[in-house]
């Protein structure tokens, strides 16, 4: 008769959603460092059935503490009578019940780990995440990062079969807001009418501007939102200031550069000074927003890939387009 699987404590709902110890399971084998391979050996013969995954053997000792890690494969290696402590891997690598789910994948990666042990705060064993559940969560992860760049809020487990409605609602908020974003954006340039009166080259050079500070905005964001994500006690003065140097220099060389393009492409000094003095200006600003919104949602409890979506973007062309016309209005008044 065939011998039924026992029941594992898999989802733990006691434990937070997308949380290690919400997506761990208690069935894996487990022995002291006293015993012999052959012991061991035996045991997963006579458990098989009852274990989620035999991938790792992980070692506790007498009070539950995980003390190390024996691979399946260093199992059939060693000699039958030698004792698990001579043969477990006593580093190990693990993660709280309480951890984000997106930090228990990226350090199984890091680790090259097919599944993620959990302990509690006095390092007693509760159970792994294992290997289908850690890729599940890389998907999932990817998935809602990519949806809350483009300013959707995530659709669970309905995704792309969700009604039209739950689309519209889901989608359309932030498209509204992009659309006053672009209004308010027309007004400002609207109110720079005399510039582009004096020099009509300005227009041609908007989208440029533009998309350099969204370029630059979205990669230090992108950058900084994952650190955050995988770090929790990152120094924010420390990244902050290296982010800015890092700017600086991109700013400087893409200055002069579109600088250069316009001199020789356009033949126009004053129109090269004025890109040159907006790109160097724009980039640093969206470096710097890049930085502060996702570190301001943080610390208002909201989730900082939010930052990244439209919101972030409308903010940044209309700070770039305001610097380009002001800094445009002088250069061009100078040098009247």
């Amino acid at each position: 008769m065939k011998k039924e699987k026992k029941s594992c404590v898999f989802p733990n709902h006691e434990f937070p959603p997308d949380s290690a110890g919400r997506s761990m399971t208690t069935c894996v084998p487990t022995i002291s460092p006293e015993s012999t391979i052959k012991t061991l050996e035996e045991k997963l013969h006579k458990h098989m059935v009852d274990y989620e995954t035999i991938n790792y053997t992980y070692v506790v000792d007498q009070h539950n503490h995980l003390i190390g890690i024996v691979s399946i494969k260093e199992i059939f290696r060693q000699p039958k009578s030698k004792k698990i402590e001579a043969i477990m891997k006593d580093s190990v690598v693990s993660v709280r019940a309480h951890t984000d789910q997106e930090r228990v994948s990226y350090l199984a990666m890091k680790n090259n780990l097919k599944a993620m042990p959990v302990v509690d705060k006095d390092n007693h064993f509760l159970g792994i995440v294992p290997a289908d559940i850690i890729q599940s969560i890389l998907y999932s992860e990817a998935e809602e990062d990519l949806m809350k760049s483009a300013g959707i809020t995530p659709f669970g487990s309905e995704g792309i079969k969700a009604g039209t409605w739950i689309h519209i609602k889901k989608r359309l908020p932030w498209l509204v807001l992009g659309l006053i974003g672009g209004m308010v954006a027309a007004f400002v340039i609207g109110r720079f009418e005399h510039a582009l009166e004096q020099e009509i080259l300005l227009a041609a050079f908007i989208p440029a501007i533009v998309y350099m500070a969204d370029a630059v905005g979205s990669q230090s964001q992108t950058i900084f939102i994952r650190s955050m994500a995988l770090d929790r006690k990152i120094n924010i003065l420390s990244y902050f200031f290296h982010e800015l140097k890092v700017s600086i220099a991109m700013s400087v060389i893409l200055g002069i550069l579109v600088s250069l393009i316009a001199c020789f492409w356009q033949g126009s000094f004053v129109i090269g000074v004025i890109l040159a003095l907006s790109m160097f200006i724009t980039i640093i600003v969206a470096s710097v927003i890049a930085i502060i919104m996702p570190w301001l949602f943080e610390r208002l409890k909201y989730d900082p890939a939010v930052a990244s979506g439209p919101f972030a973007t409308i903010i940044r062309d209309l700070l770039s387009i305001i610097i380009y016309f002001l800094i445009a209005t002088s250069v061009l008044s100078y040098y009247s």
